[in-house]
């Protein structure tokens, strides 16, 4: 039990020290994206051709966001149990811009930290058979 404790402690003071020379800014910018990690940020993500100022694509919705340099994956909350991912290709003539359509209440004071016990106990399949 005392072992537990000492784990905790630590693991919150390194926190806090990752935390010290955070500005609200940061704070608030980080839990924003882990809201949008969890599909609770409309956003309105646009791609533009840098020559010619058409737009090359256009998606709405409850969405993630991971760029990965020359792909673009956007990852969209379409039901309670419905995920459509995206991929997108990026050129060195295209980017896109990604607005937030509505404000959501995230602390500055707080990191918000979320926990799936789904991802910590892992899917057990049984099967049986006839004896």
């Amino acid at each position: 039990m005392k072992k537990k404790s000492i784990i905790a402690m630590s693991a919150l003071a390194v926190g806090a020290l990752a935390l010290a020379g955070c500005t609200n800014a940061d704070v608030a910018s980080r839990n924003l994206s882990k809201e949008a990690d969890h599909f609770e940020v409309q956003r309105h993500i646009v791609g533009v051709n840098g020559i010619t100022n058409d737009f090359a694509f256009e998606v709405v919705g409850r969405c993630s966001i991971a760029d990965h340099g020359h792909q673009l994956e956007v990852t969209c909350k379409h039901g309670p149990d419905e995920y459509r991912k995206h991929i997108i290709g990026l050129s060195d003539n295209t980017f896109y811009v990604a607005e937030q359509m509505e404000s959501i209440d995230v602390s500055v004071y707080h990191t918000k930290v979320i926990v799936k016990p789904e991802t910590l106990i892992p899917e057990i399949e049984l099967q049986t058979g006839k004896q």
